[in-house]
């Protein structure tokens, strides 16, 4: 019998699997793809989850990726900040950094082993998959995660999921590496992005909150392409969609012997659309619980490290997502960073890691609102 078994191999999983071994368990790390394999993502890695990786030991995950220093920040109404950024991004395609994290995780004692999940269930003391017997079981499975639908946990709907497409296009070297973000005025909250990889790509894609009307792959193309007229989808490979499982509905962490981690959890900013960093501290806090308090109550102890890390602050991004509902907000916040740095890395922060609402970020935002400066109107049309 296993100590543990993870479901899904992502980031999520990979951590989970690297901090169970880590703490002395007996680890099975089960995915349904070979690795490497691709994954539909902006690939962009926050320093505050190669902070985290490096928690669990990872020093090397960005190896080979250049640090991009900018961001470039677009809103609803055309306000617009390019400033430095806290600490710079990289850009890893999900083939090379999932890959990296699950070598780490077979290199910190866990077995790998590619497997389709189709049975869970549970005895007194123990989780039994498709025969495969666990003393505690951590689903970090995605946003069609199986784990969770044992649980009987519904899936995320209209409001609290969105859905984004994804591919790389030309990026030469002169053109810099700075990130750019363009939110729409017309389907928000949305925004398409451009985010270099170093090597003569960049990642390319647009997203939106999905509200329950069906979604067609031309439209998301056709939105990519007016906020981004430099791409060009005839030279734009790897072009593939996905969801996105918003916090602001999350189910409950687990029950009993069974986790939930990353987007299994819904654990993606509303904002931001970034899940990498929280897939890491999630999958790190669900592999140390299952590995040191197994059993019934391991989902309780999850659930209790889970608010104490990240609950401050999902409470936050929730307000955030409700603040930017107002006309004029986004823009206002952008225009503030634009004058401050500290309001802009605050943006950042709030987005990328686990910042907050500081006071300084709210104060100014609401004085940039008032006085409506750079001529930008207050509505988004």
């Amino acid at each position: 019998m296993y100590d543990v078994a993870v479901v899904g191999a992502g980031p999520a999983g990979a951590s989970a699997a690297i901090a169970a071994a880590q703490a002395g368990g007996r680890v099975l790390l089960l995915d349904k793809h070979d690795f490497p394999r691709d994954k539909a993502c902006g690939d962009g890695i926050a320093p505050q989850a190669l902070f985290e990786l490096g928690k669990l030991g990872l020093s090397n995950v960005d190896d080979g990726y250049p640090a991009l220093p900018d961001l470039s920040i677009t809103g609803p109404s055309g306000a617009r900040a390019q400033r430095p950024m806290p600490t710079p991004v990289r850009v890893i395609p999900r083939t090379v950094f999932d890959a990296r994290l699950v070598d780490a995780a077979v290199a910190a004692g866990a077995t790998l082993q590619k497997h389709r999940v189709r049975s869970i269930s549970e005895e007194n003391d123990r989780v039994i998959i498709d025969g495969i017997e666990a003393r505690t079981l951590i689903g970090a499975d995605g946003a069609t995660s199986v784990v969770r639908r044992h649980l009987r946990e519904a899936p995320n709907g209209p409001g609290h999921l969105a859905i984004a497409i994804r591919g790389y296009a030309q990026h030469p070297l002169e053109n810099g590496l700075v990130q750019r973000i363009v939110m729409s005025g017309g389907a928000w909250p949305a925004y398409a992005w451009s985010f270099p990889i170093g090597d003569g790509r960049r990642n390319v894609g647009y997203g939106e909150l999905l509200r329950g009307s069906p979604v067609s792959r031309d439209h998301l193309l056709a939105r990519l392409t007016d906020l981004m007229p430099d791409v060009d989808l005839a030279e734009t490979a790897g072009l593939r969609a996905h969801y996105l499982p918003l916090s602001t509905r999350r189910p409950a962490a687990g029950r009993g012997r069974i986790l939930l981690a990353g987007d299994a959890l819904s654990l993606i900013n509303p904002f931001t659309g970034e899940g990498i960093f929280y897939a890491v501290v999630s999958g790190a806090l669900a592999g140390q619980t299952a590995a040191l308090l197994p059993g019934p109550g391991a989902a309780q102890w999850y659930g209790l490290a889970l608010r104490t890390r990240l609950g401050r602050h999902l409470r936050h991004t929730k307000a955030a997502t409700r603040m930017a509902n107002i006309p004029g907000v986004v823009d206002a916040g952008i225009r503030a960073g634009a004058r401050d740095q500290r309001v802009f890395n605050a943006f950042v922060e709030l987005g990328l890691g686990d910042g907050l609402l500081t006071s300084r970020l709210l104060r100014k935002t609401a004085t940039a609102l008032v006085l409506r400066s750079g001529g930008e109107p207050a509505s988004r049309g």
